[in-house]
Protein backbone atom coordinates (compact mmCIF):
# COMPACT_ATOMS: atom_id res chain seq x y z
CA UNK A 1 0.00 0.00 0.00
CA UNK A 2 1.31 3.59 -0.97
CA UNK A 3 1.87 5.88 1.25
CA UNK A 4 0.86 10.04 1.44
CA UNK A 5 0.99 12.02 -1.44
CA UNK A 6 3.58 13.94 -2.21
CA UNK A 7 3.85 16.12 -5.24
CA UNK A 8 0.91 14.65 -6.78
CA UNK A 9 2.80 10.97 -6.85
CA UNK A 10 2.36 7.86 -4.33
CA UNK A 11 5.60 7.41 -2.01
CA UNK A 12 6.72 4.75 -0.49
CA UNK A 13 5.35 4.26 2.89
CA UNK A 14 8.35 4.55 5.80
CA UNK A 15 9.51 1.38 7.24
CA UNK A 16 9.76 0.62 10.59
CA UNK A 17 11.25 -1.86 12.58
CA UNK A 18 10.30 -2.55 16.63
CA UNK A 19 12.30 -3.46 19.13
CA UNK A 20 10.79 -4.14 22.72
CA UNK A 21 10.58 -7.07 25.03
CA UNK A 22 6.73 -6.79 25.92
CA UNK A 23 4.56 -9.20 23.38
CA UNK A 24 1.99 -6.69 24.30
CA UNK A 25 3.79 -3.36 23.69
CA UNK A 26 5.00 -5.14 20.00
CA UNK A 27 1.26 -5.81 19.45
CA UNK A 28 0.53 -2.84 20.12
CA UNK A 29 2.53 -0.20 18.73
CA UNK A 30 2.60 -2.32 15.69
CA UNK A 31 -1.11 -1.81 15.71
CA UNK A 32 -0.70 1.80 15.94
CA UNK A 33 1.66 1.99 13.04
CA UNK A 34 -0.14 0.17 10.47
CA UNK A 35 -3.44 1.88 10.92
CA UNK A 36 -1.15 4.80 9.31
CA UNK A 37 -1.04 4.39 5.15
CA UNK A 38 2.13 6.29 5.37
CA UNK A 39 4.18 3.95 7.89
CA UNK A 40 4.70 -0.11 7.35
CA UNK A 41 6.10 -2.57 10.22
CA UNK A 42 8.28 -4.39 8.10
CA UNK A 43 9.72 -6.90 11.52
CA UNK A 44 9.80 -7.20 15.09
CA UNK A 45 12.04 -8.33 17.72
CA UNK A 46 12.17 -9.20 21.04
CA UNK A 47 15.74 -8.63 23.09
CA UNK A 48 18.92 -6.96 21.36
CA UNK A 49 20.47 -10.52 19.30
CA UNK A 50 17.11 -11.25 18.24
CA UNK A 51 17.18 -7.01 16.37
CA UNK A 52 20.63 -7.34 15.25
CA UNK A 53 19.91 -10.65 13.29
CA UNK A 54 16.91 -9.65 11.79
CA UNK A 55 17.30 -5.87 11.44
CA UNK A 56 19.60 -6.44 7.95
CA UNK A 57 17.08 -8.74 6.20
CA UNK A 58 13.88 -6.21 7.15
CA UNK A 59 15.77 -2.97 5.16
CA UNK A 60 13.83 -1.09 7.53
CA UNK A 61 14.23 2.93 7.45
CA UNK A 62 13.34 3.86 11.20
CA UNK A 63 14.15 0.89 14.39
CA UNK A 64 11.73 1.99 17.49
CA UNK A 65 13.94 0.84 20.09
CA UNK A 66 12.97 -0.09 23.75
CA UNK A 67 15.99 1.39 26.14
CA UNK A 68 15.28 -0.66 28.85
CA UNK A 69 15.64 -4.47 27.81
CA UNK A 70 15.57 -7.97 29.92
CA UNK A 71 18.31 -8.85 31.58
CA UNK A 72 19.03 -11.47 29.33
CA UNK A 73 22.33 -11.64 26.75
CA UNK A 74 22.11 -8.44 25.29
CA UNK A 75 19.77 -6.71 27.59
CA UNK A 76 20.17 -5.03 30.88
CA UNK A 77 19.65 -1.55 32.04
CA UNK A 78 20.54 0.30 28.25
CA UNK A 79 20.27 -2.72 25.71
CA UNK A 80 18.57 -0.91 23.45
CA UNK A 81 21.07 1.77 23.06
CA UNK A 82 23.98 -0.64 23.01
CA UNK A 83 21.59 -1.66 20.08
CA UNK A 84 20.99 1.38 18.31
CA UNK A 85 24.98 2.05 18.73
CA UNK A 86 25.37 -1.05 16.29
CA UNK A 87 23.33 -0.59 14.10
CA UNK A 88 24.58 2.28 13.19
CA UNK A 89 27.91 1.37 12.95
CA UNK A 90 26.84 -1.30 10.34
CA UNK A 91 23.77 1.10 8.62
CA UNK A 92 24.66 5.26 9.21
CA UNK A 93 21.48 5.87 7.06
CA UNK A 94 19.08 3.86 9.52
CA UNK A 95 16.78 5.93 12.08
CA UNK A 96 17.23 4.97 15.48
CA UNK A 97 14.06 6.79 17.75
CA UNK A 98 14.85 5.60 21.61
CA UNK A 99 11.32 4.27 23.44
CA UNK A 100 11.94 5.03 27.53
CA UNK A 101 9.33 4.45 29.86
CA UNK A 102 11.53 6.42 32.22
CA UNK A 103 13.03 10.24 32.08
CA UNK A 104 16.77 9.16 32.84
CA UNK A 105 19.72 11.60 31.59
CA UNK A 106 22.26 8.77 32.21
CA UNK A 107 20.35 6.99 28.94
CA UNK A 108 19.82 10.38 27.25
CA UNK A 109 23.26 10.92 27.51
CA UNK A 110 24.40 7.53 26.13
CA UNK A 111 21.30 7.76 23.25
CA UNK A 112 22.65 10.92 21.57
CA UNK A 113 26.21 8.96 21.80
CA UNK A 114 24.97 6.06 20.31
CA UNK A 115 23.55 8.42 17.21
CA UNK A 116 19.75 8.25 18.07
CA UNK A 117 17.38 10.56 16.41
CA UNK A 118 14.90 11.20 19.11
CA UNK A 119 14.05 9.93 23.05
CA UNK A 120 10.89 9.62 23.58
CA UNK A 121 8.82 8.47 26.81
CA UNK A 122 6.18 5.67 26.55
CA UNK A 123 3.34 7.81 28.16
CA UNK A 124 3.65 9.82 24.65
CA UNK A 125 0.28 9.35 22.72
CA UNK A 126 -0.19 7.62 19.73
CA UNK A 127 -0.52 10.58 17.86
CA UNK A 128 2.31 12.20 18.91
CA UNK A 129 4.45 8.82 18.55
CA UNK A 130 3.25 8.84 14.81
CA UNK A 131 4.58 12.22 14.38
CA UNK A 132 7.76 11.61 15.66
CA UNK A 133 8.45 8.71 13.83
CA UNK A 134 7.48 10.94 10.22
CA UNK A 135 10.01 13.64 11.58
CA UNK A 136 12.86 11.45 11.55
CA UNK A 137 12.43 9.62 9.11
CA UNK A 138 12.30 12.56 6.94
CA UNK A 139 16.36 13.23 8.19
CA UNK A 140 14.94 15.73 11.62
CA UNK A 141 16.04 15.06 15.14
CA UNK A 142 14.16 15.11 17.87
CA UNK A 143 16.79 16.26 20.32
CA UNK A 144 15.87 19.88 20.86
CA UNK A 145 18.84 22.65 21.28
CA UNK A 146 18.08 22.15 25.85
CA UNK A 147 18.47 19.01 25.54
CA UNK A 148 21.68 18.79 23.42
CA UNK A 149 23.05 21.53 25.32
CA UNK A 150 23.04 19.23 28.05
CA UNK A 151 24.57 16.27 26.62
CA UNK A 152 27.41 18.38 24.93
CA UNK A 153 28.24 19.47 28.68
CA UNK A 154 28.27 16.47 29.83
CA UNK A 155 30.64 15.01 27.39
CA UNK A 156 32.84 17.88 27.76
CA UNK A 157 33.45 16.54 30.93
CA UNK A 158 34.16 13.11 29.22
CA UNK A 159 36.28 14.28 26.49
CA UNK A 160 40.49 15.96 26.88
CA UNK A 161 39.70 19.68 26.39
CA UNK A 162 42.37 20.57 24.15
CA UNK A 163 41.16 20.11 20.81
CA UNK A 164 42.47 17.24 18.56
CA UNK A 165 45.72 18.15 16.28
CA UNK A 166 44.33 16.45 13.60
CA UNK A 167 41.55 19.84 13.31
CA UNK A 168 44.95 21.16 11.59
CA UNK A 169 43.90 19.02 8.66
CA UNK A 170 40.23 20.10 8.02
CA UNK A 171 40.23 22.20 4.85
CA UNK A 172 38.09 25.88 5.52
CA UNK A 173 34.38 24.06 4.03
CA UNK A 174 35.35 21.35 6.52
CA UNK A 175 35.82 23.49 9.72
CA UNK A 176 32.47 25.90 8.06
CA UNK A 177 30.66 22.69 7.99
CA UNK A 178 31.78 21.19 11.50
CA UNK A 179 30.67 24.35 12.91
CA UNK A 180 27.04 24.47 11.38
CA UNK A 181 27.36 20.63 13.27
CA UNK A 182 28.26 22.18 16.63
CA UNK A 183 24.94 24.32 16.12
CA UNK A 184 23.18 21.34 16.40
CA UNK A 185 22.05 21.49 12.76
CA UNK A 186 21.18 18.21 10.28
CA UNK A 187 22.77 17.35 6.94
CA UNK A 188 19.36 18.77 5.22
CA UNK A 189 19.53 22.22 7.08
CA UNK A 190 23.50 22.56 6.59
CA UNK A 191 23.03 21.74 2.96
CA UNK A 192 20.15 24.45 2.81
CA UNK A 193 22.72 26.68 4.32
CA UNK A 194 25.90 26.49 2.12
CA UNK A 195 23.70 25.10 -0.98
CA UNK A 196 25.33 21.88 -1.30
CA UNK A 197 23.63 18.53 -1.62
CA UNK A 198 22.52 16.37 1.39
CA UNK A 199 24.23 13.76 0.41
CA UNK A 200 27.50 15.49 -0.38
CA UNK A 201 26.98 16.99 3.25
CA UNK A 202 26.90 13.13 4.82
CA UNK A 203 29.84 12.33 2.84
CA UNK A 204 31.63 15.60 4.18
CA UNK A 205 30.78 15.07 7.61
CA UNK A 206 32.04 11.29 7.13
CA UNK A 207 35.22 12.72 6.42
CA UNK A 208 35.31 15.30 8.88
CA UNK A 209 35.00 12.83 11.73
CA UNK A 210 38.01 9.90 10.30
CA UNK A 211 40.25 13.01 9.98
CA UNK A 212 39.58 14.11 13.48
CA UNK A 213 39.79 10.23 14.76
CA UNK A 214 36.02 10.09 16.28
CA UNK A 215 33.40 8.10 15.51
CA UNK A 216 30.09 10.34 16.33
CA UNK A 217 28.83 13.48 15.39
CA UNK A 218 27.99 14.70 18.73
CA UNK A 219 32.12 14.38 19.69
CA UNK A 220 32.33 16.76 16.87
CA UNK A 221 30.27 19.12 17.50
CA UNK A 222 32.23 19.47 20.91
CA UNK A 223 34.99 19.81 18.95
CA UNK A 224 33.45 22.52 17.38
CA UNK A 225 31.90 24.14 20.69
CA UNK A 226 35.38 24.25 22.20
CA UNK A 227 36.83 26.24 19.42
CA UNK A 228 33.89 28.35 18.81
CA UNK A 229 35.15 28.82 22.94
CA UNK A 230 38.39 29.74 22.73
CA UNK A 231 38.08 31.87 19.34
Amino acid sequence: MGGRCRGGSVSEPVRVFLLDDHEVVRRGLRDLLEAEPDLQVVGEAGDAEEALVRVPAARPQVAVLDVRLGSGEGGGDHGGIEVCRELRARRPDLVCLMLTSFDDDEALFDAVMAGAAGYVLKQIRGADLVNAIRTVAAGDSLIGPDTRARVLARARDRENRSAPPELARLTPRERQILALVGEGLTNRQIGERLYLAEKTVKNRISGILGKLGVGRRVQAAVIAERLRESG
